[in-house]
């Protein structure tokens, strides 16, 4: 029977604040961009019990907690951090997925005999991380993914839960209709729209009564999410071939600024692991998910690698708005496909001005990447300068 570990790190951007700066414990300590575009990126949990949340603008953030701890992004530190963490795993077992930073599922069917049963694996892991790193993770046990993911919530921070199989769909129906992993306030208010007020009245319903609710995509993810099943949450990109990140919003977000501010933090964070890895790209790949499960997918590849955070940023958003037809977006992804080590760069003397540029840009982040690896104090890159705005941004249709 398989076995799947999905782990998360517990408000990991903060808790690193938290780590570096023990004076911060117990505080509301929010991390995330500067400025009128900014968006928290995370924040501890004494931030949440204020209202805030990833992805929301750092001004509303503000308005609702003002005594809040406000940190900018250290992206480098925290793909260190990561690459610690994601190296322990790598020890549990060789079959991990890395699904951001902060987050990754890993295959432990047939372990036994090295870690013990699950829950002992998961509580040595456990232990290993906070010994090795002083981080806690939360994590969720299951025969998929899908409901892996959705025990890995229940119980945060530095939680363990353990469904049994067999157990899937018996622990579905235990849950409120808002741990329904993928299912935003829009699906929420319609289900409630409908008189479903629970998982037991969602799980009576037929396939086709929800696809005649919810269209062809979003009743058949309701059908198997309610009953314990897998509808399919990762892609098949072999992880050794490239890597993603993705944001799934608390509310359906219709903003374009908001969306480019997101992905200006996801192209951070690719190029913080790939200089970290070693690694370089010739693909950057789009994943946008709206309010009715419908999941669309672009990407971009070139003759040559994409060489810099701000290349990445450039390629991203021009498949934003080849892709992006205005409609709420519930979830973003971003990664980076054909991985391959890099290689020297050497000046051509048939370069132009841009492609020298990008190389010098990426010169400096591998440096600041570099030091703050090493210790040798915090180095605050400036802010990426966002490209000029071929279009203007979509209005705000609805209400």
């Amino acid at each position: 029977m398989p076995v799947y570990f999905h782990i998360d790190l517990d408000a990991f951007f903060a808790s690193a604040e938290v780590l570096d700066r023990p004076e911060l414990a117990g505080q509301p300590v929010i991390v995330g961009g500067s400025g009128r575009r900014g968006v928290v990126s995370t924040c501890s949990y004494e931030a949440r019990a204020f209202g805030v949340h990833s992805a929301m603008p750092i001004a509303e953030a503000r308005r609702l907690c003002p005594q809040g701890v406000y940190l900018p992004v250290r992206m480098e530190r925290y793909a260190h951090l990561s690459s610690q963490v994601m190296s322990i795993f790598e020890d549990f077992t060789p079959d991990v997925i890395r699904v951001s930073i902060d987050e990754a599922n890993l295959d432990m069917t047939g372990t036994e005999k090295l870690w013990g049963q699950p829950a002992e694996a998961a509580a040595l892991l456990k232990t290993r991380v906070r010994t090795d790193t002083g981080l806690s993770v939360s994590i969720g046990i299951a025969p998929n993914r899908y409901v892996a993911k959705i025990a890995s919530g229940v119980r945060k921070p530095d939680g363990l839960v353990e469904v049994p199989a067999g157990g899937e769909e018996g622990f579905m129906l235990g849950l409120p209709l808002d741990k329904i992993w993928g299912a935003g306030p829009k699906t929420q208010a319609r289900l409630a729209e409908l008189g479903i007020e629970d998982m037991a009245r969602l799980r009576s319903l037929s396939a086709q009564t929800l696809e005649a609710a919810f269209g062809r995509a979003g009743g058949a993810f309701l059908y198997k999410a309610c009953r314990g099943q897998d509808p399919g949450i990762y892609g098949s990109e072999p992880k050794s071939r490239s890597i993603s990140t993705e944001t799934t919003f608390e509310r359906d977000v219709r903003d374009r600024e908001t969306l480019e501010s997101v992905l200006l933090g996801m192209t951070e964070e690719l190029a913080a692991r790939m200089y970290h890895d070693g690694h370089s790209s010739r693909t950057v790949v789009l994943k946008l998910r709206d309010g009715s499960f419908d999941t669309q997918s672009a990407r971009e590849t070139r003759d040559g690698p994409f060489i810099s955070s701000r290349d990445i940023y450039e390629g991203a958003l021009d498949l934003l708005r080849k892709k992006w037809d205005g409609r709420p977006v519930r979830l973003i992804g971003l990664g980076l496909a054909q991985l391959g080590c890099q290689g020297g760069h050497q000046d051509s003397l048939f370069e132009d001005d841009a492609t020298r540029r990008a190389h010098k840009a990426a010169a400096v982040e591998k440096a600041v990447f570099d030091a703050t690896r090493r210790g040798l104090g915090t180095i605050t890159r400036a802010r990426l300068v966002k490209p000029k705005r071929e279009h203007p941004a979509a209005p705000d249709d609805e209400a």
